[in-house]
């Protein structure tokens, strides 16, 4: 079978393949561009998966991140499959039909996939997770009205869940072995408040125990975190993701922390390869070291200096502060920061529930996070750049 030819190749159908796509082009590139989804579709905007999606709000038809004219308006193959091989070394992909593709340019962006519980009964088909449209399109058909689901997991898209499930009419009780929903990462005070909005959603909590096991009760299922336990039709495991990084061992590319090590410019060791998103371990330009990031924003952002670099942009560096905005009920947070510690945290209140948490290392500010006070976000956002660039 002969070999397809094309200047840049983009695996993953996610944010940073898309953006890829789309900076490649802006920037001027010319050549022939594929991109690789193996979910069987074009790229789609996840975010609404935990939150309007779910809701009701939108529906699925909303969610292309470009109308199905883009793709040959801006002359980009969409390949609805999935890459078997990478071998990087010849700069050649093979497919699961066995065709190959030859590229100059090639972008990883696999993506991650949930974490399962390593517990006994959560391989029940009523154990489900949520990353892709067709995962929130089988939640959907299996909730009963009003019946009991459990979220597992405190993090930001098991608090969206949970709230959105609660305002769909379901019962809903939330288990996570963190003391307050976020409280390690964001600390107490904004976990209180989490905790707090949730509840006002009319979600349970069960906090400070992990899960030891799920058992099948006829046709319910109950989830036990040490004496207590929470019974639900469903149980939708929202414990973090792990990268997808089997192309990259197939490529003998060497890990870090089973993410691919990058530059600033997303280029990998391997010439002509480069990475983004939830698989890649990239060195930030102006943090001055390895930043794994793991939000739809980031993503994008490191889509789009992959698809400059790929266009030969000399300009083109990762230097924007990560970040990311996450809607529990009707209450938006953002968040701008390094991602990897802060050593205080000051936490200042305004009126109507408004709040600005600001995170510093050493006296050097390097996280704010930000409920209905968009100008503090912006002017943080600044100064936590500024102080990088000072030390």
């Amino acid at each position: 079978m002969d070999a397809i030819e094309t200047e840049l190749a983009i695996i993953g159908g996610g944010p940073a393949g898309m953006a890829c796509a789309r900076a490649y082009r802006a920037a001027g590139g010319e050549g022939p561009v594929m991109l690789i989804s193996a979910e069987g579709r074009a790229p789609y905007r996840r975010p609404p998966l935990s939150k309007e999606l779910l809701r009701g709000d939108v529906d699925a038809g909303e969610l292309p991140l470009e109308p199905p004219a883009w793709w040959a308006e801006h002359d980009v193959a969409l390949v609805t499959g999935r890459a078997r091989h990478l071998r990087a070394v010849h700069r050649t992909i093979v497919l699961d039909d066995g065709r190959e593709v030859g590229y100059r340019c090639c972008l990883l962006a696999t993506g991650a996939r949930p974490v399962r519980l390593p517990v006994p009964g959560a391989h029940d088909p009523g154990v489900l997770s949520l990353r892709t449209l067709d995962d929130a399109r089988e939640l959907l058909a299996r909730l009963r009205p009003g019946g009991p689901v459990v979220v597992v997991g405190s993090g930001f898209v098991g608090c969206e869940l949970a709230a959105s499930l609660a305002r769909r009419g379901q019962a809903v009780t939330l288990v996570s072995d963190e003391t307050l929903p976020q409280g390690a990462r964001l600390g107490p005070e904004v976990g209180r408040r989490l905790a707090a909005w949730l509840g006002e959603e009319g979600v349970r909590l069960v906090l400070g125990t992990a899960v030891d096991a799920i058992r099948r009760d006829g046709p319910a299922l109950v989830v036990r975190a040490g004496d207590a336990s929470a019974r639900g039709d469903l149980v939708v495991v929202a414990a973090g993701a792990t990268p997808r990084a089997e192309l990259a061992r197939d490529a003998a590319l060497g890990l870090d922390g089973g993410r691919v090590p990058a530059d600033a410019r997303m280029r990998t060791a391997m010439p002509g390869l480069l990475v983004a998103g939830d698989v890649a371990a990239a060195r930030h330009a102006v943090a001055g070291r390895v930043l794994p990031v793991e939000h739809w924003g980031d993503a994008l952002a490191q889509g789009e200096i992959a698809g400059r670099v790929a266009a030969e942009d000399d300009e083109a560096r990762w230097d924007t502060v990560p970040g990311f905005w996450s809607t529990i009920g009707n209450r938006t947070l953002k968040h701008a920061a390094w991602g990897d510690g802060h050593d205080a945290c000051e936490l200042e209140a305004h009126p109507g529930g408004a709040f600005v948490a600001r995170y510093t290392r050493e006296g050097r500010l390097v996280g704010i996070l930000t409920h209905e006070r968009d100008e503090d976000l912006e002017a943080g956002r600044r100064r936590i750049g500024a102080d990088a660039r000072a030390t």
